[in-house]
């Protein structure tokens, strides 16, 4: 019962902090943030490669910012309309949503819940993180955006028209406010959990968020199944010391290899809590493999299902196996090129 108790312990905050941002994401875009910057993009005189690199720009950015489910769930609608208003092939805008919000989820703790419960006890501020992070995080953004950019080299030759629909306009209120009282937070607190929580059950009263605006983003039983498997996995993980043990055994490339590895197995969520008892030997490799491996598969974690929701509501097709068949070149390339940095 201890275990669990301490498992929990380390698991919360991350589930807080990512949910108070996720309610600040929701208000952003009903003042229409999100929707006003794809507008600015349809309208970039530019082809179908340059409209590509700005959108994943994009999704990096709000990646990073406000976590990488805030990302997924806003964006993806933003970057599928984007493409069908320029004429470009959908499919490297829909996966391209996903792949680079885990790739660009290195930036800051609240950019992931894996860097939340990877860094529980640590005490270090969203700014020390970003100065020991963000050279890796950077490297990963743009390996991903020149691999996916290969990848689908063909799709991205087609003629892109400039955007002709109404554009639109966003309101700079209590979202954007929001916004910035969240990022300040979590660059310049140890413990950021609480207070971005409190910013956004705040601004959602203050906009009057309504509970099916928030039920359309959050499913609270993905998230309590998460939750309970991540104790679970974390008590287990303080029982049985195998798994620790193995990766305090490893060297840096190992152990970010198996972090992938279990992403695909379990989540990543409940990997990063079965393999953090205690302070890893390779944090940062830990890490790294926690927030990249889930590109291996849509197993990996919270935002590929949410991706998947998305998607199909919008009428697009997204396929696991292309998912995979993407993962399986990128993430080798991504890992290997941040850990060189």
């Amino acid at each position: 019962m201890a275990g669990l108790a301490h498992s929990a312990g380390q698991v919360w905050p991350a589930f807080a902090l990512v949910t108070g941002l996720v309610l600040v994401g929701v208000v952003a875009e009903g003042e229409g943030l999100f929707a006003a910057a794809g507008s600015r993009l349809a309208r970039v005189p530019a082809g179908g490669l340059g409209v590509y690199a700005l959108a994943l720009g994009l999704v990096a950015i709000v990646t990073a910012v406000l976590n990488l489910d805030t990302s997924v769930v806003f964006l993806t609608p933003v970057l599928l309309h984007l493409a069908r208003v320029r004429g470009l092939d959908e499919a490297p805008f829909l996966y391209g949503a996903v792949t680079m919000s885990n790739a660009a989820s290195l930036y800051l703790p609240g950019s992931n819940l894996t860097n939340l419960i990877v860094l529980h006890g640590r005490h270090a501020s969203g700014a020390t993180f970003l100065a020991h992070m963000w050279s890796a995080a950077l490297v990963s953004t743009l390996v991903t955006a020149v691999v996916l950019a290969v990848l689908f080299r063909r799709e991205l030759r087609s003629r892109s028209t400039e955007g002709t629909d109404e554009p639109t306009r966003a309101r700079l209120g209590i979202g954007a406010a929001a916004i910035a009282i969240a990022t300040v937070l979590v660059l310049a607190t140890s413990a950021p959990a609480l207070p971005v929580l409190a910013t956004g059950i705040v601004a959602a009263l203050a906009a009057r968020v309504s509970r099916t605006q928030i039920a359309s983003v959050v499913d609270v039983r993905v998230l309590g199944g998460l939750f309970a498997l991540a104790v679970l996995l974390g008590g287990v993980g303080r029982w049985w010391h195998g798994p620790v043990s193995l990766i305090d055994s490893v060297g840096r490339w190992p152990t970010a290899g198996i972090a992938a590895l279990a992403t695909v197995l379990v989540n990543n969520l409940p990997a990063a809590v079965l393999l953090t008892p205690h302070a890893p030997v390779h944090g940062r490799a830990l890490l790294l493999g926690l927030n990249l491996g889930p590109n291996l598969a849509v197993t990996g974690s919270l935002s590929a299902f949410l991706w998947l929701r998305i998607a199909r509501s919008l009428g697009a097709s997204p396929s696991v196996v292309r998912y995979s068949q993407i993962g399986i070149v990128l993430v080798p390339v991504s890992l290997a090129a941040s850990l060189l940095v």
